[in-house]
């Protein structure tokens, strides 16, 4: 039963409620889609020439600055408007009014101006923040508002630290930049190409040289009392463009190097049966454990494409070139020097023969498998691990859910790998 008749003053509430919830609502919207919006999208939204964008950046720089202007408006807002509900309700029905205040509080004013605007925020989070944010930066720039947020900022600043809480801040790791990238190519933003390119180069930075290196076997060099003309014959016939020489200590004992160009030159001149030693380029040395990163830098400032790798001791254990940094960024590059035999071999109903000398890194992850990883680099290094020493062909170790069969050897490296997987009974 109604307690009075409506009145001109009724309206006026009425009013002045419906301008405070869609305030709230507006901001609630704003708060919503403000704080999901990264940097890295707001500048997106600014190079795009977005409206609204400019306020956008700078409001997500200082989330800092708007976020308690906006909780404090949103929360002033909803509390003036349930209590002249309330009143309203009071005065219209009487002791009723309470339970009718309740019912228009919790269900109207939530579902339409908390949960609807919200909803709204998080399924149009671009749209929504261009739109919040010049309002947003207006009411930031207010001079009392401003004070007023300067204050909450300082008062929540004093509380935190008083608290003993440390704040980690907004830095963005490579592990969510990876995971923007998986779903970027999930929804055909970009290629897969460009998705792999974003993981290379997170893990480029983590590589260290001995993952990339021509091994200490497969180094081809020439000796330093070798004539020109068979230095040059040895470059031709293994596509190498640039030969480490080894003085009379043999692959330990690196004097310097020699390219195909100037080899191909010094035939020419007449000058095939000279000794190697006489026309030798400077040797450049790197530890294995250098980062291919900064090796690519030092590569970039100096005009020197091969490095002798060396381990602790000084003892000669590969070589790296500026083919196998890049490698590790844009992929295998192969060419016509490069032996078109896979590493790689699906056995039907049985696996995968893998090369023993593949990174088991990138084994894993191009092919979904899980072998274990340690101080080893390689397929072969785990089986060799396995086994404690050389293994025998044929012979089969069990690691986690996979067999791993030795199919060959070349001496005492592992040169073929039969990866079977299958739950261990």
């Amino acid at each position: 039963m109604i307690a009075s008749v409506w009145t001109g003053a009724d309206s006026a509430v009425a009013v002045a409620v419906v301008v405070l919830l869609l305030l709230s609502g507006f901001l609630a919207m704003a708060e919503t889609s403000l704080t999901r919006m990264n940097r890295s999208r707001a500048r997106s939204l600014r190079e795009a020439d977005r409206r609204g964008a400019r306020a956008l950046v700078g409001l997500v720089e200082r989330p800092e600055n708007f976020l308690n202007t906006v909780l404090l408006f949103v929360l002033i807002c909803q509390l003036v408007s349930a209590t002249l509900v309330g009143i309203l309700a009071g005065h219209l029905f009487g002791a009723a009014g309470v339970i009718v205040a309740t019912v228009v509080e919790v269900i109207v004013i939530f579902t339409l101006f908390e949960a609807i605007p919200k909803n709204l925020a998080v399924e149009h989070p671009d749209s929504a923040a261009l739109v919040s944010a010049p309002v947003v930066a207006a009411l930031v720039g207010f001079p009392p508002l401003k004070w007023i947020s300067s204050s909450l900022h300082l008062f929540a600043t004093w509380a935190i630290a008083l608290a003993g809480v440390r704040g980690t801040g907004s830095q963005v790791t490579e592990s969510e930049v990876m995971a923007l990238a998986d779903v970027a190519h999930e929804e055909n933003v970009i290629e897969e190409e460009e998705r792999d390119f974003i993981r290379s180069v997170f893990e480029f930075g983590d590589t260290i040289v001995r993952e990339v290196m021509v091994p200490r076997p497969d180094i081809v060099d020439v000796a330093h009392d070798a004539p020109v003309r068979e230095a040059l014959e040895i470059s031709i016939q293994t596509g190498r463009s640039r030969l480490p020489v080894l003085g009379d200590g043999g692959i330990d004992d690196v004097v310097g190097i020699v390219n195909l160009r100037n080899l191909a030159r010094l035939v020419g001149e007449g000058h095939g049966d000279d000794f190697v030693e006489r026309h030798l380029g400077e040797a450049h040395f790197v530890p294995e454990t250098k980062k291919v990163a900064a090796l690519l830098r030092q590569i970039r400032e100096g005009n020197n494409h091969l490095f002798v790798v060396v381990d602790e001791y000084g003892g000669t254990v590969g070589l790296v070139t500026l083919e196998d940094v890049l490698e590790e960024l844009v992929g295998e590059i192969t060419d016509e020097s490069d032996p078109d035999d896979d590493e790689v071999e699906v056995v039907e109903g049985r696996g995968l023969v893998v090369s023993g000398r593949l990174n088991i890194d990138d084994v894993n992850e191009e092919y979904d498998l899980e072998l274990p990883t340690g101080s080893w680099d390689t397929v072969g290094g785990l089986v060799m691990d396995l086994a404690g020493g050389v293994p025998e062909p044929g012979e089969v170790f069990e690691v986690g859910p996979y067999r791993l069969v030795v199919q060959r050897l070349d001496g005492r490296r592992v040169e073929e790998v039969l990866v079977e997987k299958g739950e261990r009974s």
